[in-house]
């Protein structure tokens, strides 16, 4: 079982994700978000929409203008789809892997901070979706923590597949949160240098393996194992 990140991992977006929430705010609140200096890598949606309005002192009432913030954030991903096709791209050695996965009999679908409505809008902009089973995904919209995803998203598995047996399963990312979110569900992690991590960075983060990238299909279906 394969539980993959999605920007980043699977693919790049060109920065429409992350101007969708500046966007969002400036459009809501009327206050300039360009410069919130929030990190947005390895965190989920809620979290960096609670992060973005503390730093620009919107946070009294944060929880109530959380809902409206996120869905004003969907509401441009979606609108930027075709944006994210043309500046974004799929990442090297991705719809191979996916394909060899797919057909060994992996079950695979996403483990993102992205919400469900964002991850699906830029993995549809790259017709990702015939390789993942998103119904079984976890996701930022399900819960702002993401070291809680790994057991929604085996939950959603075990309803839909069976029994899983966490030996078996992968959470593959690109950042140290994600082996932090692996380690939290008891299971596995790949980490891969093609997005916001620096390689040293990836090395100390205590993933059972790191790769530069995705483009040597039989060494990383070696090191995933049966």
């Amino acid at each position: 079982m394969i539980l993959w990140d999605v920007d980043g991992t699977l693919v790049q977006t060109g920065g429409v994700g992350a101007e969708a929430f500046s966007t969002a705010i400036e459009t809501l609140y009327g206050v300039l978000a360009g410069n919130h200096d929030v990190a947005l890598v390895g965190k989920t949606d809620p979290q960096i929409a609670r992060e973005i309005l503390t730093v620009l002192d919107l946070h009294d009432d944060a929880e109530a203008r959380l809902p409206g913030l996120l869905a004003e954030t969907e509401r441009l991903v979606a609108a930027g789809r075709d944006r994210i096709r043309e500046r974004g791209m799929i990442l090297p050695g991705v719809p191979a892997l996916l394909d060899r996965l797919q057909r060994s009999g992996a079950v695979q679908t996403v483990l993102t901070g992205n919400t469900a409505a964002n991850a699906a809008v830029k993995l549809d902009a790259f017709d990702l979706p015939r390789w993942l089973d998103l119904a079984v995904g976890a996701y930022g919209s399900d819960h702002a923590d993401r070291n809680a995803l790994v057991e929604v998203a085996l939950t959603r598995v075990e309803r839909n597949y069976g029994p899983v047996d966490r030996s078996a399963v992968w959470v593959i990312g690109d950042t140290p949160l994600d082996a932090a979110c692996a380690h939290a569900g008891g299971v596995h992690c790949l980490l891969v240098a093609t997005g916001f991590a620096s390689r040293p960075a990836l090395d100390t983060a205590g993933a059972d393996h790191v790769v530069d990238d995705l483009t040597d299909i039989e060494s990383i279906l070696a090191l995933l194992g049966p």
